[in-house]
């Protein structure tokens, strides 16, 4: 006798996406701030906490879609029973911790970190940079009078330690020329203060190209392709990432560079408007930003689920495709 025929039907599809199940979440944690007792999420950071509480803690090298690398220390706090002052954001919070974000000692560091970048960086395009230095009555003059700018490649060829000492007048600088080899973006590193951000999104952060990284040693180190050899001929995929999370301007669009340079850049004048990229069907938020009818460049937010700020060299560059004639040029 045949056993009776086996049907196999398919299970009715999922009324909603799989989620996974939820973890087990830690009680909060209960430290001091600024002399107010606060309950913190466990594992949050001392920046997180501090802004949770609407405590203004400045930074430059932080961004919450990179990895911190603690390398500007303007973020540092105080915390009771540490022999030095700690980045606030990287220390996670710990039960019973007392913090103070705004005591002398804090003040005094981040008023020296400010003096020591701003004498030797040019911060002009460092958005709150000003305001920072205002705030902690930084004096970067003090240094001295800024020494002459690097020669082209100059500082690229120095080998660390190796380079004059500064005749007592005057304060060591990064100047240097701009570097421009491509017509999409430049590189002005006399503006970069080494935040590694650009390495962070270059790196695993975002876009796994491994294209950049700091090379030299103390004053002497800087960014660097591998083994030094142009943009052009590096591993560089044009993804423009880097110049979307660069605090100081030293990474910029190749528009905005030559409005600036012309005199004709001017935010107050510009608008932005968020739109889908319409290359492929990942989905990614464009955010146009608009002078004078014209995109003089293009990010992307980074509370965006889809791309948390960063895009592809057709995301952030190929927007010329809907820009008509300009008057005066070619057809």
């Amino acid at each position: 006798m045949k056993p009776p025929p086996i049907w196999f039907e398919s299970p009715p599809p999922p009324s909603r996406p799989p989620v996974p199940p939820e973890r087990a979440r830690s009680a909060p944690v209960d430290v001091v701030i600024d002399g107010q007792p606060a309950k913190v999420a466990a594992g949050a950071t001392i920046l997180e906490a501090c802004r949770s509480r609407g405590i203004d803690v400045p930074t430059l090298c932080f961004l919450e879609t990179l990895t911190p690398v603690n390398a500007c220390r303007v973020c540092v706090v105080e915390v009771a029973g540490s022999r030095v002052l700690v980045p606030a954001c990287s220390r996670p919070v710990e039960t019973g911790m007392t913090i103070l974000t705004d005591s002398e000692r804090v003040r005094l560091s981040r008023r020296m970190v400010l003096e020591l970048l701003a004498s030797s960086v040019d911060l002009r395009t460092a958005p709150g940079v000003e305001r920072l230095i205002a705030r902690y009555g930084a004096r970067p003059e003090r240094h001295g009078s800024p020494a002459r700018p690097a020669a082209p490649d100059e500082r690229d060829g120095r080998t660390p330690g190796h380079h004059e000492a500064p005749d007592g007048a005057s304060a060591e600088t990064v100047a240097q020329p701009v570097k421009i080899d491509n017509d999409l973006y430049v590189r002005d590193y006399g503006k970069c203060i080494l935040c590694y951000k650009c390495v962070e999104a270059c790196g695993v952060d975002a876009q796994n190209t491994f294209a950049i990284a700091v090379a030299g040693r103390g004053f002497d180190a800087r960014i660097s392709t591998e083994t030094d050899v142009p943009l052009p001929d590096s591993a560089c995929v044009f993804c423009g990432n880097c110049i979307g999370v660069c605090p100081t301007g030293a990474l910029m669009f190749k528009r905005e560079h030559d409005m600036r340079a012309a005199g004709q850049w001017d935010e107050a004048r510009q608008h932005t408007t968020d739109t889908i990229c319409a290359y492929c069907g990942v989905g990614c938020t464009l955010t146009l930003h608009v002078q004078d009818n014209r995109i003089v460049k293009v990010t992307s937010p980074a509370d965006s689920s889809v791309t948390h700020g960063h895009l592809c060299i057709k995301g952030r560059f190929g927007f010329t495709f809907v820009e008509g004639p300009r008057p005066g040029g070619p057809e």
